[in-house]
């Protein structure tokens, strides 16, 4: 039987008058599709925010109407909500939703109509209020759509029990064309980047966009949860800062604040996130969600809004008569002006964990784009033994090759391995961790960007220990350890630095946090490949914290895999 657009909203509970009025208002009453699935986003208590986007299948554009439905998973009366709209051209034909009025820690189903053609059916629910004794949340980062199967977004899909999906940034790369970052994977063939060139303009950000929710996997993710997401760098572009990035050559590819602008315009036309308020800048995203008195979970924008321009040790490594001044570079590192995050960023966090503290919430967890521990160059040679470190370099690429030789030469002069992560900014770390003392928090901190699994302990310059560290490896990034192979990676840097207690540089995955009044269990689930559609899951590493008695928390407590 044909049903037709009146009878579609009819069986979904949209009654008669809504198309008429919904048609009226739409120019463009041509074939649509829902190509990129529903997305909910940002819960509170009350409310939640709905996502789709609407694809036009006839000529020529417009305005179309849509109309929407939210439903309550347990069928109990009452909780219903729908409503109607409009999208178009101008939004990229995006619908973004902000469903209010509804009850804490209640499941929905929710799913949208256009043109008589209904969406995919997703689930969300919202957060809830007063005691709560179990949370489950995914942590999720760096998804690079050419180089493998997204198979740990639909394990994501699959968990038996999840509460929301935290993702961490680079949910898109904005790389593209022959030979660049990907390219070299067994199915790159299949999913090279649309556009097949490096992204600039808002139209370019959109198609990145669409192409990567025209994923199936990702959809599943987006379809079983609500998400919370912060952004990194390739959401614009390659170790991006407040005032330009690595990866931007304004003689090339124009203002740096336009491809900005373009980017960001796109991110929130196209991921299921509040919009800034009225008169706040689009970089202002830092936001916080609380979970009854178990928890507060606070999203930091490290990339962007505040942070100064990275250090560079090709750049910035003063020489004096041949030789390298580290005093003089650690002068550089340590300049207390340099900011990871502004100065009303930093104030807000500080304000942030002291209300949570005050609240009487358990955990205080950080949303945090880049990995926060000291992680120092290591030496490959001194840990591997001379015959095994030159066994395994003479099977490597003549220019990985000529990394681990850098490497070997810098680890002597004790400096940090990555200048864009925190160790890049250790006055900041230090003023953040001295927040978390003042609140007398219990901070539990994930982080994505480095395509690793990090299980870390993080200490002040007075030695005291303020916080762990969970970091999340990539959906489908390459990490260090799919280029040094033959290179226990992650056994080197736990060997050279003493705040990590794991990593593992090669596995593709996400983090599963599971959260009590007395701990947090995280745990390191793996996929088995990115290359094949069929893959098995599994615990690669957990560990466990503990709410220490009256603030703070317990060192990391090894559960399995190390």
């Amino acid at each position: 039987m044909k049903i037709d657009r009146r009878r579609a909203l009819a069986l979904l509970g949209f009654g008669a008058a809504t198309p008429l009025t919904a048609r009226a208002q739409s120019p463009y009453g041509g074939p649509v599709a829902f190509e990129h699935g529903v997305a909910s986003g940002d819960p509170l208590a009350d409310a939640v925010i709905l996502w789709t986007r609407i694809t036009p299948k006839g000529d020529g554009e417009g305005q179309i109407a849509y109309a929407w439905r939210l439903n309550p998973v347990d069928r109990r009366a009452g909780g219903a909500k729908s409503g109607t709209g409009v999208t178009g051209p101008d939004r990229d034909y995006t619908v973004k939703v902000d469903v209010t009025g509804l009850d804490s820690a209640r499941a929905y189903t929710f799913e949208f109509e256009a043109n008589g053609v209904t969406s995919p059916m997703g689930r969300t629910r919202t957060l809830p209020v007063g005691e709560t004794r179990e949370l489950v949340l995914a942590v999720a980062s760096c998804s690079l759509y050419p180089n493998g199967y997204f198979n740990a977004y639909q394990a994501i899909a699959d968990l038996p029990q999840l509460d929301a999906v935290i993702h961490l940034g680079d949910y898109i790369y904005e790389y593209g064309g022959e030979g660049s970052y990907g390219m070299t994977s067994a199915v790159a063939g299949e999913r090279a980047h649309l556009p097949n060139r490096e992204i600039v303009s808002l139209a370019d950000y959109r198609q990145r966009h669409a192409q990567y929710k025209s994923d199936p996997q990702l959809q599943a993710a987006h379809a079983r949860a609500p998400w919370i997401v912060t952004w990194d760098d390739h959401e614009t572009t390659n170790n991006s800062w407040m005032d330009g990035a690595e990866n931007h050559q304004p003689e090339k590819e124009g203002d740096w604040a336009t491809r900005k602008a373009n980017a960001l315009k796109a991110y929130f036309e196209w991921m299921p996130i509040r919009d800034p308020a009225a008169g706040a800048a689009m970089t202002a995203i830092n936001r916080s969600f609380h979970f009854g008195d178990l928890l507060s979970l606070i999203m930091l924008e490290t990339r962007i809004g505040g942070r100064d321009e990275q250090l560079d040790y090709a750049k910035n490594l003063p020489m004096v008569d041949g030789q390298v001044d580290v005093e003089a570079f650690r002068q550089l590192l340590n300049n207390p002006d340099r900011r990871m995050m502004g100065a009303d960023q930093e104030a807000w966090l500080a304000g942030e964990l002291a209300k949570s503290v005050q609240s009487g919430r358990t955990w205080q967890i950080l949303g945090n784009a880049v990995v926060m521990a000291r992680i120092m160059m290591p030496s490959a040679r001194s840990i591997m033994g001379e015959e095994a470190f030159a066994a395994a370099v003479a099977r490597l690429p003549a220019e990985v090759g000529g990394f681990i030789d850098r490497m070997e030469r810098m680890s002597a002069l004790n400096l940090p391995y990555g200048l864009d992560m925190w160790d890049g900014y250790p006055v900041a770390r230090e003023r953040l961790y001295d927040a978390i003392a003042e609140a007398n928090a219990r901070v539990v901190v994930v982080s994505g960007d480095s395509h690793a699994f990090w299980a870390n302990e993080l200490f002040d310059d007075e030695n005291a220990l303020r916080a762990v560290e969970f970091g999340t490896t990539g959906i489908t990034s390459p990490g260090a350890g799919d280029y040094l192979t033959d290179v226990p990676v992650g056994e080197l840097f736990a060997a050279a630095s003493r705040e990590v207690v794991f990593s593992e540089q090669a596995a593709k995955g996400f983090v599963l946090l599971t959260l009590t009044p007395e701990a947090v269990r995280g745990e390191m689930i793996t996929v088995s490949s990115i290359v094949s559609k069929t893959y098995e899951t599994a615990v690669r590493a957990s560990f466990v914290v503990e709410a220490a008695e009256g603030g703070g928390v317990s060192g990391l407590k090894t559960l399995t895999g190390v």
